[in-house]
């Protein structure tokens, strides 16, 4: 998509992936973990594990969403991703939450989060269905056509 058309989270996230990527993690935007919630990032690194980061592009963004505790039962950790210009202080980092700071380009992890291991059976099904809908997603794009 040409950088001109996409949304603030939309850069963020592209920044996120970008990092992510750069320590070797696989990265799908906007999954799904249970019906009612949609994360704006889930990574996979090279031993299986999930993060997901949620990505605010504002104050207002911030305060409007209130679902962010229940993304972490579908993730090792979970992080928030800001620009570099957002008023990280009032986000909860530290409970349970670290910080990515991202523009368009890239970004780098500012809090590390506190890792809490999903329970094999959720480890289980979360990789399935990131590996599904990585598999389905490329055939979209090497078939549009295709219903």
């Amino acid at each position: 998509m040409p950088d001109d058309l996409l949304l603030p989270g939309q850069r963020i996230a592209r920044g996120v992936c970008r990092l992510l990527r750069s320590h070797d993690f696989a990265c799908l935007e906007e999954v799904v973990p249970k019906p009612g919630l949609r994360v704006d990032v889930m990574a996979m690194g090279p031993k299986g594990e999930i993060w997901v980061i949620e990505c605010k592009s504002s104050r207002a963004d911030y305060q409007s969403d209130r679902k962010w505790q229940g993304y972490l039962e579908w993730c090792d950790r979970f992080f928030w991703a800001v620009p570099p210009d957002f008023p990280s202080e009032i986000l909860p980092v530290g409970e349970g939450a670290g910080l990515i700071v991202a523009d368009d380009y890239g970004g780098e992890i500012v809090t590390m989060a506190g890792e809490v291991p999903l329970a094999g059976a959720r480890r289980k099904a979360m990789t399935l269905k990131f590996a599904r809908m990585a598999a389905l997603r490329h055939h979209a794009l090497r078939d549009p056509g295709l219903l």
